[in-house]
């Protein structure tokens, strides 16, 4: 994949682009999100239907939507955007 022309172009764009839009001290965070690549991979793997990478990203957000559903009601807590924790964190969490 690497040697790839339409992934050589999304990687230049990554690392261009931002210092690009931070030297106009309008932008607080010109990094993309990861939509930015994900229609590369796609692409790259043969899913050139472009109507489908909306239902890709729809689902995969709505994964990551059910599983904050999911540990809100296990340790019933209030619905809210999750953190970063690690393992360690969620088993002394547990022990609680």
């Amino acid at each position: 994949m690497p040697n790839d022309p339409l992934f050589r172009l999304m990687k230049t764009c990554f690392e261009v682009i931002p210092g690009i839009l931070k030297q106009t001290g309008k932008v607080s965070n010109p990094w993309p999100n990861v939509d930015a690549a994900s229609g590369t991979l796609l692409w790259y793997y043969d899913l050139k239907q472009y109507e489908y990478y909306t239902v890709l990203f729809g689902v995969a957000r709505t994964m990551g939507v059910m599983a904050n559903a999911i540990w809100v009601r296990s340790m019933n807590i209030s619905l809210e955007r999750p953190v970063s924790v690690s393992l360690r964190e969620l088993e002394e969490l547990a022990r609680e």
